[in-house]
């Protein structure tokens, strides 16, 4: 298939897709310093969505906002319909159970074992899944899910940089979250550890149907899972499109993302 071709297919393919998160002119400032200068993003169900941009071009205080740390200047974000800027603590930490957070430093608890890890969230929102909850079998089956089962009773310190990330990434995916928020997923990782934790990432879509906003600097991480790409310069959403559509530009600022 050719690339035109596919790129129209993949552009009806999204256009019959629920929208999952809305950002609108979406601005943060501190000080003088206009971080956020009107970004808008759309993920739509079932999408695979890069955000690429500089060091200090607002993805991390985007996210923050995003995820209800942070509150904007000005702007909207909807998340399945529901403005967050509008719900009250208990409103937005439903919600929040709605999204998975896969954190760059993978950030496990060093004093629980790999299973207690996994249990935490379960505990802590376990009206999600009531009464019957088989917490041993949600454990077993999101450590299956990233190819990890073996080490269900090791500690955080007995795990190698890329067993972290995936027992991170199976710890979000088992409260079942409709989207997922990837913050520099194969940082810090060598090359053949950064492909596998990048298949797994699409094995997760496949397998899940989820929603995936993915923030990155592996321009290779981009060009595999990315469905469409969002360019962040200036603090607005500066072009977006396919992979190809992008690296192909004509455009100075969109040609040094792919150097």
């Amino acid at each position: 298939m050719n690339d035109a071709k596919h790129i129209q297919e993949t552009s009806k393919k999204l256009a019959t897709k629920r929208l999952m998160l809305e950002i609108k002119d979406l601005r943060k400032s501190f000080g003088e310093n206009n971080v956020l200068n009107g970004f808008d993003l759309e993920l739509l169900e079932g999408e695979n969505l890069v955000i690429m941009g500089k060091s200090g071009s607002g993805k991390s205080v985007m996210i923050k906002c995003l995820v209800g740390l942070m509150e904007p200047d000005s702007g909207s974000i909807k998340i399945m319909g529901k403005n967050l800027l509008g719900l009250n603590q208990i409103n937005l930490d439903e919600l929040r159970t709605e999204i998975g957070f896969l954190f760059q430093g993978s950030a496990l608890y060093d004093s629980m074992t790999v299973r207690e890890n996994l249990e935490f969230p379960l505990r802590r929102h376990k009206h999600k899944f009531g009464d019957n909850i088989d917490t041993s079998k949600l454990v077993t089956e999101a450590l299956k899910n990233v190819g990890l089962i073996d080490a269900i009773d090791l500690m955080p310190a007995e795990l190698s940089g890329g067993m972290k990330r995936r027992i991170a990434l199976a710890r979000t995916l088992i409260l079942k979250p409709k989207i997922i928020l990837y913050d520099e997923p194969t940082s810090g990782l060598d090359p053949i550890t950064s492909k596998e934790i990048i298949e797994l990432m699409r094995n997760i879509q496949r397998q899940y149907k989820t929603s995936s906003l993915i923030i990155t600097h592996d321009v290779d991480c981009a060009r595999v899972v990315s469905e469409r790409i969002i360019l962040l310069v200036d603090g607005i959403n500066y072009a977006e499109g396919t992979f190809d559509e992008l690296k192909n530009s004509k455009d100075e600022k969109v040609k040094a993302f792919f150097k």
